[in-house]
Formats: structure tokens, sequence, C-alpha cells
């Protein structure tokens, strides 16, 4: 797994200052106040902190932006990094200081005056999550990142508020790490495998094997995986740190590659269809995060693991497929097909564990990148109480999500004259007809979000927090909802 950079949290001695090597970064307000660290470099810069923020330059300059002086004179460090930063950051503005503070880093060492900075934790989060940097398959020497310091006023308090955000953030590198990894490593057995060594974290975890699949009538699932020489699985995490109520469910689409089977897709891009087990990759990172805080809520993290292949034993278009819940299914495209890993294992959550409420994530259609492009998941629901909290708890961590209509009167589309239902209704409405079809394997009185993360999962241009590539979306604001709904 990507590491996550080191941060440490040290006490300030203004008589080091001038000895410091690397980096040096202080945060200057749009006025150009400074507090007493930086009011020390500024004196041993001969007030080069003062002249940078009179400049044009710094005025023009965001919250969170950060000007570079190089080799400045008094110093021992090869640069002051001066932030543009109000007196007091909010969340998203103290995140982005450290964002932006990780993309200047480079690989050289890091020493961030903080003082009294309000949000440090929030900094060294921004810090943590934009040092991410998947270079596995990279030939070569690969140089480790400079140490990262923070020097701040009570160290100790500051450390242990992070705490929690370095748990989301390695939850957030694991999901980034499976998203991005390419289809011939990450094999159906080896996520599967990954998932069963989060059982050293206290996570009980419970791998599905085709002929238990086969067993409890997974019809759907199994359909998606039978063209392949990978087998499918279902894996089930569980994290018990709560009393004895019902768990919360999180289920996840995890086809580990897509061709679009039979109904094949065309060439062009087709290689970004390793990321097509973004929603099962998120459901394991909030796990992973869950059981690293000591979560003190019951939580079932449910993944359907296949691969879509064309071959002889390929499922086909035209084909009716049984599933777990007993309806039958007819196939129109067999690109089509993380609605049927998902239908299955719906029903399988609802059905072994009686959940109190029920949230799926899948990359599941193209149609959500039309609707909402790259900044915002699509967000489908039969519960207002349950959508309304996720819409907070996403926005609270600034990830995207917008909630999209389900209603019977699309139900029409996916009517079938020889099944109970086809697994797509067309063109037309192509992400609510998938929400529709998924809400028919959720029992009427299961709180359920379906979230189609479809232009979220992963993205061709740096994010506020992420390099290009996987962004780990979701796993923030899950983490956040179950934190708020379910540990009080």
């Amino acid at each position: 797994m990507t590491q996550i950079a080191d941060i440490r949290f040290d006490a300030a001695d203004l008589d080091t200052f001038a000895e410091l090597t690397g980096l040096l970064a202080v945060l200057v307000t749009p006025d150009g106040k400074m507090d007493g660290g930086a009011r020390k470099v500024n004196a041993l810069t001969r007030k080069a902190l003062n002249r940078a923020a009179e400049s044009d330059a710094f005025e023009k300059a965001k919250d969170g932006d950060v000007m570079r002086l190089s080799f400045p004179a008094g110093l021992a460090a090869d640069a002051v990094l001066i932030v543009k930063s109000p007196a007091k950051p909010d969340q998203t503005i103290a995140r982005r200081i450290g964002a932006q503070l990780a993309k200047a880093q480079g690989k050289d060492a890091l020493t961030v005056l903080l003082g009294k900075t309000a949000r440090a934790e929030d900094i060294a989060l921004g810090l943590a999550l934009r040092s991410y940097d998947f270079n596995a398959h990279k030939s070569g020497t690969k140089s480790e990142p400079g140490a990262i310091t923070l020097l701040v006023d009570d160290p100790e308090a500051t450390a242990k508020a992070a705490k929690t955000g370095m748990a989301i953030a390695e939850g957030v590198f694991f999901t980034r790490d499976l998203t991005n990894e390419p289809a011939n490593v990450l094999t159906t057995d080896d996520f599967a495998a990954r998932l069963a060594a989060m059982q050293d974290l206290g996570l009980d975890v419970e791998i599905l094997e085709e002929d238990d699949l086969k067993k409890l009538g997974m019809g759907a699932l199994l359909a998606v995986g039978q063209g392949s020489a990978s087998p499918s699985k279902v894996v089930v995490m569980q994290w018990n740190g709560g009393g004895n109520e019902a768990p919360f469910a999180l289920v996840g689409k995890g086809v580990v590659f897509d061709t679009g089977g039979i109904s094949i897709k065309g060439a062009a891009g087709m290689e970004d269809m390793t990321m097509d087990m973004g929603g099962a990759g998120v459901v394991a990172g909030v796990m992973r995060t869950l059981a690293l805080r000591k979560a003190k809520a019951n939580v079932v993290g449910l993944v359907g693991i296949v691969e879509n292949m064309p071959s002889s034993t390929a499922y086909r278009p035209g084909d009716v497929l049984t599933s777990m819940k007993g309806d039958t299914i007819e196939v129109i495209n067999t690109d089509a097909e993380g609605r049927l890993v998902l239908a299955d294992v719906l029903w399988y959550a609802q059905d072994r564990f009686k959940p109190c409420g029920m949230i799926n994530l899948a990359t599941l259609t193209g149609a959500m990148l039309v609707a909402l492009g790259h900044e915002n998941a699509g967000v489908f629901s039969n519960n207002d109480d349950l959508a309304g909290a996720f819409l907070k708890a996403a926005g609270s961590e600034g990830e995207g999500a917008w909630r999209m209509p389900l209603a019977p009167a699309y139900d029409k589309l996916i009517d079938s004259n020889i099944a109970d239902m086809k697994n797509t209704g067309g063109r037309y409405a192509g992400s609510i007809t998938a929400g529709q079809f998924l809400q028919r394997f959720v029992k009427p009185d299961t709180p359920w979000c379906h979230l189609d993360i479809a232009g979220v999962a992963s993205v061709k241009s740096e994010t506020a927090l992420a390099p290009k590539g996987a962004t780990g979306w979701g796993v923030m604001a899950l983490n956040r909802l179950i934190a708020d709904k379910f540990e009080g």
C-alpha cells in the first residue's frame, strides 16, 4: 500500500529557525499579518516576507496559495514558502493549505510554522492526501518524500486531533491504490486477498467463493463473471464497534475489468475500465478507516468482485437470468453488468444482516458523466432522511454529490416482455433507470441510497486533494455519515 507521508508535530524554537534546512513554510494573512514564528523569519530575511506580502502576486493569490522565495538570505533553508491564509482558516481552506504545501514540497524536507493556527489537523490531512503518489509499477530507484514537521504550540494535543485524519487518509490511500491498480495485478483473487488482510486491523472478513454463490442463488452476479477465467467472489467485511443494534450496510460494485462482455466497448478509453471496481474500493477504504479509528458503530461492507470478459462462456444479450431474490432479468446489454452484480449483493446484505440502512456505490453509468461531469456523484434514494444525512456529510467533507430523481414513471422503461425486468432501459434517463433497477432489489422498509460515482472515482486532472487518477471520493463522506448518524 502507498505509504502516507510521515508528519510530525513539534514545538517551535525561534532560536533554531535560521538553521532549519529544506523548505520553511509560514502563514501570512491577506492583510500581511504574521504570527511570532513568521515575524522571526521575516526579521531573519530582512523583511522579505513583508515585501512579498505587499506584492501584486500576493494580492491576486487565493487563500491557500503558496509563494516561493528561493535561497533566502539569513536562513539555511533552500526556500521559504509563504502561504496566504486567513487568520482563522475554515476546514476547506486549511486542507487546501496542506494540499498546496504538499504540491510545493517535492522531495525536500518541509517545516511548517503554525503556532496557534486553527485547524492544524486539517492542514496535516491536506498534506497527507495530496502527497499521494502511485508509483508501484515504475522502474528505477524511488526517492522517498521528505519529512514533514508541523511546529505548533501544543504538539501532543494537535497530534491527537490529527490521528483521526490520518486514519481517513489511510482509507483514502487504500481506495486510490485499489482503483489505480491494473487488472492484471488486481485480479479477483488479489482483490479478495487484500481485503482479507484487513483482519489484522480487527475486521471480520469472509470470502464467499463461486460454489457458495451458486448455493445462494446469485445467478445475476455469477452471469457477469462467467466469461472470465478469474473466479467471481463476494467479500463480507464486518466492523462491530457498537452495541447490539443492527449494522449499517455498505455495498460496492467490484468489476476489476469491464470489457463490456459480448456487447463489447470501443477500444478508445477501454484501458480506464480498470477503475470499474471503484465502488468496492470505496467500501474497502471506509471499512479500513473505521477499523483504524476504532469507530463506535456496527458497519458491514459487502463487495461483489467479478471480471466482465467476452468468451465462449460469457453471458449474452437475450439471456434471462434469475437473481437471488428470485426475480428474472432479461439481458439487453452485457455492458450493463454492474447493476446485476449489485442486485444480488444488495439482496444478500438485507437477507443476512437486516441492516438499519444501506448505501451502495458503483461506477455504474456513462450517463452520470453526461449529467454531472466530474464534479458530483449522483445520489438516488428511497429515504429523504438518509439522503439528506449523506448529502450533508458529503458537503461537510467537500465531496460533491447531487440528488437525482427516482419515480415509478421510469419503471416502464425497464419492463420486459419475457422476464420481470430488463437490465437496461436504453439511452434516455440511463442513470435513473439503473437506479430504478437497483431499487427493485431493496426492501421497502430498508432506507437506501445508490451512489453513482462514475464521474468522480477517477479523473484525468488533479483535484483539490488528489493528483490525477483515482480520487478516493466517498471515503471521507461515508466516514463522516457514520460518525454523525451512528456514533452520536
